[in-house]
């Protein structure tokens, strides 16, 4: 006959109860809070005046590198993947990456214009950005100055034809001064300014008005 293990459960209840009554002790480890980054242009950037002949290039869903997608810093060493020790984005980076692109794309007076789902207006173009590589890659060592890899696939096609692509890859790699944190997030922001940069420009050429 089996017993019934209600008995050998009910001295860790009680314990339970009288140490939640004699006092009101955390049994979670204390942890060092995160410090907060982001990458990408300011919030609240003024938008330049776009010029004549608007091209409206509607965005659309992209993929970006899952191991970065988030809010952790991903670093290489030696093909080891790491994330950087209480640090985090402060939004997921996949996240500040979408406000990035917009913010490039309105601080420029190009013609493209991007359009957002829901949005009004009719879109000539469809731009896809897939990043493929969103990392620190410390290929000199674990305790020298990483490099930031920033690398965009852009694919382009006409809004009546899907069929017509061009695509074009982008990459920027950007070393940072010093092996601190705090030197590693402007490197991020070099890199994704200088892909951007590119992309925006690229993207000008190719939307040609109708």
């Amino acid at each position: 006959m089996t017993r019934s293990p209600a008995p050998l459960l009910r001295p860790v209840a009680i314990a339970a109860t009288a140490l939640a009554l004699t006092a009101c002790v955390s049994l979670l480890p204390k942890t060092k809070p995160a410090d907060l980054y982001r990458f990408g242009m300011p919030a609240g950037a003024e938008a330049v005046t776009a010029a004549p002949g608007q091209v409206g290039v509607f965005r659309t869903n992209a993929v970006f590198q899952r191991e970065s997608a988030g809010d952790r810093i991903l670093t290489f060493t030696e093909g080891k993947a790491a994330y950087v020790a209480d640090t985090r984005w402060v939004a997921p980076a996949a996240v500040l990456w979408d406000e990035a692109v917009l913010a490039a794309f309105d601080a420029d007076p190009g013609p493209a214009r991007i359009i957002s789902r829901g949005e009004p207006g009719s879109a000539a173009y469809i731009l896809r950005l897939d990043v493929r590589n969103f990392e620190a890659r410390y290929d000199h060592g674990p305790k020298a100055a990483p490099t930031v890899v920033v690398r965009v696939r852009a694919a382009m096609t006409r809004g009546t034809d899907r069929n017509a692509v061009v695509e074009k890859i982008f990459e920027k790699q950007v070393t940072a001064v010093d092996n601190r944190v705090s030197a590693i997030v402007p490197a991020y922001d070099q890199a994704v300014a200088g892909v951007l940069k590119d992309v925006v420009a690229w993207t000008n050429e190719q939307a040609k008005p109708a």
